[in-house]
C-alpha cells in the first residue's frame, strides 16, 4: 500500500521544491508534515503580496468617500452573486440519510464525540474543523467526489500540492476508510495523525 501512495504522490508533486517544517521551531503540530510548494507559486507569492500590499496602499490614501462607496457596492454584488446554496449541514445530512445510517453509527465509527456531533446537528450555523469533516467522509465512506463536496460546503478542500491532503485523497480514491490505516499512511510520511 505504501508503495501504491508513494507513486500517487510522485504524480501529484512532480516539478516541485520540497519545504519541511519542523514543528518545534514553528511551535505547531500541523507545520509537522512536508509541504511541496511549486517554484511558480513561490515567486507569484513573493511578488503578489509586495505588489497587492504597496497597491492597497496607495489606493486607500487616495480614494475619496465616493469611490469607497462604489467598490463597498462592487463586493456586495460579487458576494451575492458568487455564494453557493450548498451548506455543509444540509449535505452531511444526505449524505447519512442516503445511507441509512443511525447518528450514532456515523460518530462511533471514528470516534467523534457525541455532543460534538450533536452540537453538528442542531447548529445548522456551526462550522467544523477541517479534521471534522474528513472523518465524518470516512465514517460515511464517501468516494474522492463526495468528500470534496463535503470538504467545499464547510469551505475547505484537499489540494494536490502538500503530502497530508495527498494522503487523505489518496485514501478516499483507494477506499481506506479505517482510521488506523490511514493513521499509519500519515505516519509514515510524518505527517499529523488523527486521534482517538
Amino acid at each position: 500500500m505504501k508503495e501504491k501512495l508513494q507513486e500517487y504522490l510522485n504524480k501529484y508533486l512532480d516539478n516541485t521544491i520540497i519545504i519541511k517544517f519542523d514543528k518545534f521551531r514553528y511551535g505547531s503540530e500541523d507545520a509537522s508534515c512536508t509541504s511541496f510548494i511549486n517554484e511558480d507559486e513561490i515567486a507569484n507569492r513573493i511578488d503578489l503580496s509586495y505588489l497587492d500590499e504597496s497597491f492597497d496602499e496607495e489606493r486607500n490614501d487616495n480614494l475619496d468617500f465616493q469611490m469607497r462607496k462604489c467598490r463597498t457596492h462592487k463586493i456586495d454584488d460579487f458576494i451575492n452573486k458568487s455564494k453557493t446554496e450548498t451548506n455543509f449541514h444540509k449535505l452531511l445530512f444526505k449524505y447519512i440519510d442516503d445511507k441509512n445510517l443511525k447518528d450514532s453509527d456515523v460518530y462511533n465509527k471514528v470516534h467523534i464525540d457525541r455532543r460534538l456531533f450533536s452540537k453538528i446537528r442542531s447548529d445548522v450555523m456551526y462550522h467544523p474543523s477541517k479534521e471534522t469533516v474528513i472523518l465524518l467522509g470516512l465514517s460515511l465512506e464517501l468516494n474522492e467526489e463526495q468528500v470534496e463536496e463535503l470538504l467545499n460546503s464547510a469551505s475547505y478542500s484537499l489540494p494536490k500540492n502538500n503530502v497530508y491532503d495527498l494522503i487523505i485523497r489518496f485514501c478516499f480514491v483507494e477506499g481506506i476508510y479505517e482510521l488506523k490505516k490511514v493513521n499509519e499512511l500519515l505516519d509514515s510520511y510524518n505527517c499529523k495523525l488523527f486521534l482517538y
